[in-house]
Order: C-alpha cells, then sequence, then structure tokens
C-alpha cells in the first residue's frame, strides 16, 4: 500500500491507481537513497522531477482523457500531494498541455529572464541545441504543438503514458476474456 499522507482512508475506486502510485513511490524512494558518483549535481535530482511528472500525469489522464477514476479519488490525489496541483493547472491551459515541471517556465529561474530550452519546439532550435535537455529536469522537450518535442518528453521510461498502457491493457484483457466465453 502506497504511503498515505493523511489519516483519512483513500475514497473507493482508489484501488485503480494504487498499484502504480505505489510503484512510482517505491521507485522513487529508491532513486533517492542511490548514489550520486558519476552524475552530475543537477542529473540526481532527474528522477525527482521525471518521477513526479510521471505520477502527476498518471492521475491527470486517469481522471480527465480516461475517465477512469472519480472525482473524489482525483480530489483524494490532489490534496494529498500524490499529484502536483500546480502543474495539472498548467496542463489545462493552451500551450502547457506537455509541461514538464513548473520550475522550467519561471523566469527567475534561468539567465537573461528567459525560459528553459525545453519550451523551445524542435524545429525552432539550432542545430547545435538539436539534443539539449533541461539541466534540472532533463526534459528533451515540452514545448506544446505539432512535432513540437519527441512524444517521450525525459527519453526515458519516466516519460512514459502509464495511463495509456493500462486503459490498452484492460481493453485487451477484457476482449480476451470475451473470446474464452
Amino acid at each position: 500500500m502506497a504511503p498515505r499522507r493523511s489519516n483519512r482512508p483513500p475514497p473507493p475506486g482508489y484501488d485503480v491507481i494504487e498499484p502504480v502510485i505505489e510503484a512510482l513511490e517505491n521507485e522513487l524512494r529508491d532513486k533517492v537513497k542511490e548514489s550520486n558518483v558519476n552524475k552530475r549535481n543537477s542529473e540526481s535530482i532527474w528522477p525527482v522531477h521525471q518521477i513526479n511528472w510521471q505520477r502527476t500525469r498518471y492521475v491527470y489522464d486517469m481522471h480527465y482523457t480516461y475517465d477512469k477514476i472519480s472525482r473524489k479519488v482525483y480530489d483524494y490525489c490532489i490534496k494529498n500531494k500524490i499529484a502536483d496541483a500546480g502543474l495539472i493547472a498548467k496542463w489545462k491551459k493552451p500551450g502547457y498541455e506537455r509541461l514538464c515541471s513548473t520550475y522550467v517556465i519561471n523566469p527567475q529561474n534561468y539567465k537573461f529572464g528567459t525560459t528553459s530550452i525545453c519550451r523551445v519546439p524542435l524545429k525552432d532550435r539550432g542545430e547545435n541545441s538539436k539534443t539539449a535537455q533541461d539541466p534540472t529536469t532533463g526534459c528533451l522537450g515540452c514545448a506544446s504543438g505539432k512535432n513540437a518535442g519527441p512524444m517521450n518528453i525525459f527519453g526515458n521510461k519516466y516519460g512514459q503514458n502509464l495511463a495509456a498502457v493500462q486503459v490498452a491493457r484492460d481493453v485487451r484483457m477484457e476482449a480476451m476474456a470475451k473470446r474464452r466465453e
């Protein structure tokens, strides 16, 4: 069971997302404990940003895209900080649908009052910055729009769309069960 951040039990329906949330919590714990040897200082926090993004995207997609969890479960996840409310608020705005972190859009975090390189569409980048990653999150490109960035914004397992995988697996399992009948 995933660590609860409150004394109240989760609402009915939380069991739909609990295994994935628990797995991501365990992975985050392992990554925090992992050694930082042979890594740049900024690289050592990439997994924290990336797992937070994946956990938040999973809850967001399960509620808004696939309607697999109720509003009560969604609110429980927000209230208990399982999902990042600030990031979800940005995803609802046009132009921020693929945002990797709220850190990358804050101009105070970057020189010259700009945003991160990952917010620049790949087609608008120069040749030497096509493969550039954000130094804080490890994002390859989270700009919105057609062909603005890679489908997997982190280029690793943390950029996967877990909700789509789970929904496709459920549909496949239902189809297999119908064929057996």
